[in-house]
């Protein structure tokens, strides 16, 4: 199944520490999928120790269709790539979806967008490598306002203070308005 979805069929769950190999399984598959289209968002292959803070915060949660893994989500409270801007958001990282449910990405921003103003915050934050034009064109379509482009260190899908830098598009959904 893909494309349009029924959001009252996806379940979210917060991701226990004995789901880590769920979400790195997604994550990696995504990776993966992006690698073979020559799109440089990700490692090939996630570290365990790039999930495992946000895991044990109960920041990343796992979404299902039915019994069956179909995506996961990190929402968190703060963002050192957003420090130059003001206000209270929710930040979304490592947002992947199976291939087998293309489409379900849009039910996540939204749920992500109702979590974040549930909690009180004027907007939804989210990030993505400046290159990705098909990634950059996706969250525009989904309201998210292009803010800015900043150097992070690391490899891409990485947070370091030092390595490699990847430019990457911050993009932002106001939360105040609706």
């Amino acid at each position: 199944m893909s494309g349009e979805w029924d959001s009252s069929e996806v379940v979210f769950r917060i991701a226990a520490g004995s789901r880590r190999d769920d979400v790195l399984g997604v994550l990696d598959e995504a990776a993966g999928w992006l690698g073979a289209r020559g799109i440089t968002q990700w490692p090939s292959r996630f570290d365990a120790e790039w999930v495992v803070e946000a895991i044990s915060r109960g920041e990343t949660w796992l979404v299902s269709v039915g019994d069956t893994v179909a995506g996961t989500i990190t929402l968190d409270w703060a963002d050192p790539v957003w420090a130059d801007l003001g206000g209270t958001a929710g930040y979304v990282h490592r947002m992947a979806v199976c291939r087998w449910a293309a489409g379900l990405g849009a039910v996540m921003l939204d749920w992500a967008s109702d979590a974040a103003r549930h909690r009180g915050a004027d907007a939804l934050r989210l990030d993505c490598v400046s290159s990705n034009a098909r990634l950059r064109a996706y969250y525009e379509a989904r309201g998210f306002v292009h803010r800015g482009d900043v150097a992070v260190g690391g490899a891409p899908g990485q947070r370091h203070d030092e390595g490699p830098l990847t430019w990457v598009s911050r993009y932002e959904r106001d939360l105040s308005a609706s």
